[in-house]
């Protein structure tokens, strides 16, 4: 795991229908259309965030956890609407012992169904694999998620179980998770 790579400068990666890269300041309404919605924090940690002023400040939270070396968030633009700002890739829980790290993403639910979360999670693999050299990516979404399982499964992550009463999210409390990985061996890119 090359993590002094990972961190040299936010990725910018590049598929014929997305491009994942740092989100800027001037995303800031797209975000708020994210991060403001109840529906999409159905399946991830947190509270819909309820003021737009505290959603234009969380761009600043995403370049501090990069300059720390804790977390990427990359924002996801989709092409086909103008490259509008329609997600959130996240890249974390690095272990460079065994040199794992862990993927999220976040969608728009006016973008949910048209494969952009599948596309954003084989461009994140490609970067991982191929350019940061990680052995495994793990994903762990909530049980009730069944359309981001569906992605993982796809992307050719195995289901590797339950893991039960395991993360305390705010604004959900405890919840069971489902473990998901892939091996660099098991990968085969596109």
């Amino acid at each position: 795991m090359n993590k002094e790579l990972l961190f040299e400068k936010f990725p910018y990666l590049e598929s014929d229908m997305l491009v994942l890269k740092k989100v800027e300041s001037e995303d800031a309404n797209d975000l708020f259309a994210i991060l403001s919605d109840a529906e999409v924090f159905r399946y991830r940690p947190g509270n819909p965030w309820k003021t737009f002023d505290a959603v234009r400040n969380v761009v600043g939270h995403y370049e501090r956890d990069f300059k720390k070396h804790k977390t990427i968030f990359l924002g996801i633009y989709y092409k086909k609407a103008d490259d509008k700002l329609v997600g959130i890739a996240e890249i974390f829980e690095f272990d460079e012992r065994v040199s794992r790290g862990e993927i999220g993403y976040t969608l728009n639910k006016s973008y949910w169904g048209m494969g952009i979360a599948t596309t954003a999670v084989k461009m994140m693999l490609r970067f991982l694999f191929d350019d940061i050299d990680v052995n495994s990516v793990q994903a762990t979404p909530m049980p009730v998620n069944v359309k981001s399982r569906n992605v993982l499964e796809r992307c050719g992550f195995t289901h590797e179980g339950t893991l039960r009463q395991a993360k305390y999210w705010t604004g959900v409390g405890i919840v069971d998770l489902e473990m998901y990985s892939i091996l660099k061996s098991e990968y085969v890119g596109e």
